[in-house]
């Protein structure tokens, strides 16, 4: 849909849009309401813009950048799948990440439920650890899911770029090579990159 124009004093002008980069923490559901969680939209009641929308989504367990903004255009060009923007993630994961598997994911691996396989992404280990290590730093909920699994049980950490939005999309891909990811934050959208001050629940106004 288009956005309106404004008429002042005869001549016709562009409405202001808004910009917002938004640290999510864990926990809170990318909606504008919900029954059962905190919404993400519930950190932007004291700007008063009904028109605030999400860029895309990013699911209740995953942090990071997450952009607001009333400029419909512009959200449909950051993520429509034809314009294939890409988006960098921070991952833990229990299980291991061989050159075998790497390569699966780099060149497009089969999602469980899905006949076509998702487009070539970039991904890079980034360390290794075991999981008496890597339990304290995770959120005490996931803490309560896992910590039933050997202490010494593989981590591995990593950076990936994909540039589809498919739901639970990194999830899924590590589950498709035997990993587990129990953190997930995203960093950068094209070249927006989320400001390391943000702390998560914190966000700011921004010009792309």
């Amino acid at each position: 849909m288009q956005e309106k124009d404004y008429v002042s004093n005869g001549r016709r002008l562009r409405p202001t849009y808004h910009y917002y980069m938004f640290n999510k923490p864990y926990g809170c559901v990318t909606a504008h309401r919900d029954l059962r969680f905190p919404t993400v939209m519930e950190y932007f009641k004291e700007l008063d813009n009904s028109r605030l929308s999400f860029v895309g989504r990013l699911d209740r367990e995953t942090e990071g950048l997450l952009i607001i903004t009333d400029d419909g255009n512009w959200n449909q060009r950051m993520t429509h799948p034809a314009y294939k923007k890409h988006k960098t993630y921070e991952f833990t994961a229990l299980g291991e990440l061989d050159e075998e598997k790497l390569h699966m994911l780099q060149n497009g691996i089969l999602l469980n439920g899905s006949p076509i396989p998702t487009l070539p992404c970039q991904i890079t280990v980034t360390g290794a650890s075991v999981l008496s290590d890597t339990l304290p730093t995770l959120h005490p909920e996931v803490q309560r899911a896992i910590q039933k699994n050997r202490p010494c049980h593989p981590v591995v950490m990593g950076r990936i770029t994909i540039t589809e939005g498919r739901k639970r999309q990194i999830r899924r891909m590590m589950k498709a090579v035997r990993c587990c990811v129990v953190a997930l934050k995203r960093i950068s959208m094209e070249d927006i990159v989320l400001d390391k001050n943000l702390k998560p629940g914190e966000w700011k106004e921004f010009f792309p």
